[in-house]
């Protein structure tokens, strides 16, 4: 049975109010159940108008819960996706303010740029031949319920647990290496906390990246020219402390670094 419009209303006002308190709301399952992923989702939606009315603007999506190690930790069992934001993207190097977050975790990923449209469920081979550029990337994963204690349905209405994101290098054509032998190390301090490698995400990162153009098709809002994509974890995400510097090697796209400020700032 789907949440009716005031429940999913009501849902996406939570969210909004832990956004912009800074302080964490409880799960979704009152309004919207723990299994109705067409509620969670119109959620998700309401919350994007939200912004975009407000003078954000889209630059892509994100994928999330590709990684076995990352579905186990939060205990959820498929992936889900959310939408990016222009001002949830930060360089190699950037220092990003650690007050804008709530409980921030740490996941390393590829990222693609399209360069064509993905409006029809293709092949492996076409979801390649989309791909303009691959980039080493950070996402810093974050949760408006309080604690991490999500189901489908919260991370669903909550853009995929989405907080901010890092990018950099100069972009590697999918002519020069295959996303699927990607191999990544996070390093903390000169102390590895996170590795995998592409297989860990979906089996490929292009099966991922396939499945979210199928599923953006389903919800009427197919990928496109232009797109960044944050194709999902290689590996387990780690916590985010106040002042962390984080060192990430996605072989062969190379390094990048995010920093957070101290707290508050």
């Amino acid at each position: 049975m789907t949440a009716g419009t005031e429940a999913v209303l009501a849902a996406a006002a939570r969210l909004e109010h832990a956004s912009a308190t800074g302080l964490a709301c409880g799960p979704l399952t009152d309004l919207i159940g723990g299994t109705d992923i067409e509620a969670a989702y119109q959620v998700q939606r309401i919350v994007t108008e939200h912004r975009l009315a407000a003078g954000a603007r889209l630059i892509g999506r994100k994928i999330g819960l590709t990684s076995a190690a990352v579905q186990s930790q939060v205990g959820v069992d498929r992936p889900d996706f959310g939408v990016l934001f222009d001002d949830m993207r930060y360089e190699d190097g950037d220092e990003v303010p650690y007050g804008r977050l709530l409980q921030p975790q740490a996941e390393a990923e590829v990222a693609f740029l399209l360069r064509h449209d993905l409006t029809d469920a293709a092949g492996l081979s076409a979801v390649r031949d989309a791909v303009e550029l691959a980039f080493p990337a950070v996402e810093i994963v974050d949760s408006r319920i309080a604690d991490w204690k999500i189901g489908i349905t919260d991370t669903v209405a909550d853009n995929a647990s989405s907080g901010v994101f890092v990018i950099g290098g100069r972009g590697r054509s999918l002519d020069a290496f295959a996303p699927v032998d990607s191999v990544m190390t996070m390093l903390r301090d000169d102390e590895v906390v996170s590795s995998g490698t592409g297989r860990d995400c979906l089996g490929d990162p292009l099966n991922a990246l396939g499945w979210l153009a199928a599923t953006a098709i389903e919800f009427g809002s197919p990928l496109r020219a232009g797109d960044l994509v944050l194709s999902g974890a290689l590996g387990p995400m780690v916590p985010v402390l106040p002042g962390d510097v984080f060192e990430v090697t996605i072989e062969p796209l190379g390094t990048i670094t995010a920093r957070f400020s101290d707290k508050g700032e």
